[in-house]
C-alpha cells in the first residue's frame, strides 16, 4: 500500500511570522482609522467594515481548511478499498459458477 505524501508540518519559526505579520497588518489598520481626519462615526464605519472583514477571512481560510482535510480522508478511504480489492483479487482464479 502506498501512502499519500502528507504535507511538511508547520515549524514555529513560520507559524510566529505568520502571527506577528496578522498582527502588525491589524495595528497599522486600526491606527490609520483611529487618525483619519474624519468623524467617529466614518471610524465607526471603517472599524466595523475592518473586523467584518477579519473574522470572514479566517472563516473562509477555516472552510477551504476543512475541505481539503474532507478531500483527503475520502481519498485515504478510497485508496484503501482499491488497495483491499487488488490484494483480494486472484487472476488465476477460476470463477465458480
Amino acid at each position: 500500500m502506498t501512502k499519500p505524501s502528507a504535507a511538511p508540518p508547520t515549524t514555529v519559526a513560520f507559524f510566529v511570522q505568520a502571527a506577528l505579520s496578522f498582527g502588525l497588518a491589524l495595528l497599522a489598520v486600526v491606527i490609520g482609522i483611529w487618525y483619519l481626519p474624519v468623524d467617529g462615526w466614518v471610524r465607526g464605519f471603517l472599524a466595523l467594515g475592518m473586523l467584518f472583514l477579519t473574522t470572514s477571512a479566517f472563516t473562509l481560510a477555516k472552510c477551504i481548511r476543512d475541505r481539503q482535510d474532507e478531500n483527503t480522508v475520502v481519498s485515504r478511504v478510497d485508496q484503501a478499498r482499491v488497495d483491499k480489492l487488488l490484494s483480494e483479487h486472484d487472476p488465476f482464479k477460476t470463477p465458480a459458477l
